[in-house]
């Protein structure tokens, strides 16, 4: 029996950039950046966050949960979908959640407890009156896409009709101290996939994207496929080969039912550190995607962990929709040993199926195709 199809129904992008998905689309258009030179203590870093009075922390919600919160009451705007149907599920995706309250709470049974995600995930479903228990992941720097992998799967099954995908994470002393210990700061705006990069910068923000199996959104586009695998190479450090990336990709190509050649653009994780861009262009060539053009959008909102993956394929969604892709802000001469296609302007091009990708700390890989 065949799966039935999932659709895009609704989108948000909160990021310093704007509220908006069409806010962010239209800074990035204008090749607008949010990563800025910041300074903590002796520490000078880029990064891309937010104005300290944007989002105050309260009683009832912290910082990262009124991005969660804001980012999906934007997304339901744009739709009729009632969140106490008990056909909706809300999937909420993070790294270090509400970690930063560590830094300024002693420690307590209670603040752990009020740390914990499922805790943050509870206040958000409580907060629009979402029927059902909500679904965590937390999966480093994949999560953002294995959510939207997950939402995928869920719908296929029928138990669910549709799934309300929200991803966030805020910058924080503890992951700040965590990526400068791996000496992984770059000293400038990153430069994905380019000779001269030298690590990443770090950002903020919120994605929630919406899917329905609703047949009355046939014509919108299609969550299509998703590959998930693990290298087990190392708690930091990528596979050097590629090969478990490429298999993920495989593995959504085969999903989605389709072949390289079907993927028109590739939005990468591209975190501009050495090794990341090394391994993610060993995978794209392993797949036999390396003449297909590809872009990072990480010179523009920096690494947003949790929300990297759905902001991300948002933000590419809305290229696909508009025939305008984004170039790759920081790449001039590419640094990788494979001849990937990285984009350095913008790109017209009429596409039918775009892959994304992606890859966290303890070897960790996803791929997901969108398309027409």
């Amino acid at each position: 029996m065949r799966s039935p199809d999932v659709f895009v129904l609704a989108d948000n992008v909160l990021t310093p950039l704007g509220k908006t998905t069409a806010e962010n689309f239209a800074n990035l258009k204008n090749c607008r950046s949010a990563v800025k030179q910041h300074q903590h203590q002796s520490l000078s870093y880029f990064a891309a966050l937010f104005g300290e009075a944007e989002f105050l922390s309260n009683q009832q919600y912290t910082k990262f949960e009124q991005l969660l919160i804001a980012s999906i009451g934007e997304a339901l705007k744009q739709c009729s979908l009632d969140a106490a149907n008990k056909k909706t599920v809300l999937i909420v995706s993070s790294t270090k959640g509400n970690i930063s309250l560590l830094e300024t709470e002693k420690n307590s049974p209670e603040l752990q407890k009020r740390i914990a995600l499922s805790t943050s995930a509870r206040l958000v479903a409580e907060h629009f009156g979402f029927f059902n228990q909500p679904i965590i992941i937390s999966n480093a720097c994949v999560s953002g896409v294995i959510a939207m992998i997950t939402g995928m799967r869920l719908l296929r099954t029928g138990q669910y009709e549709n799934a309300v995908i929200v991803g966030a994470d805020v910058i924080s002393e503890f992951i700040l101290s965590g990526f400068q210990s791996f000496q992984a700061l770059s000293t400038q705006v990153c430069r994905p996939f380019d000779k001269s990069r030298d690590g990443l910068n770090l950002g903020e923000g919120a994605g929630t994207i919406i899917l329905s199996t609703n047949k009355k959104y046939e014509g919108n586009i299609k969550v299509k496929g998703g590959g998930i695998s693990n290298d087990a190479n190392h708690i930091s450090g990528p596979s050097r080969t590629g090969q478990e990336l490429s298999y993920a990709i495989h593995q959504s190509l085969k999903d989605a039912d389709l072949n390289n050649s079907d993927i028109d653009f590739i939005s990468a994780h591209g975190t501009a550190t050495v090794y990341n861009d090394e391994m993610e262009a060993n995978a794209i060539a392993l797949s036999g995607l390396e003449k297909v053009p590809l872009n990072s959008l990480k010179g523009y909102y920096g690494h947003t962990l949790g929300a990297a993956g759905l902001t991300e394929s948002i933000i590419s969604i809305q290229s696909l929709k508009g025939k305008l892709f984004l170039p790759t802000p920081g790449f001039e001469e590419r640094g990788v040993s494979q001849p990937v296609n990285v984009i350095a302007s913008p790109l017209h091009l009429e596409a039918t199926n775009i892959l994304k990708t992606a890859s966290g700390f303890g070897g960790c890989n996803a791929a997901v195709v969108f398309g027409k």
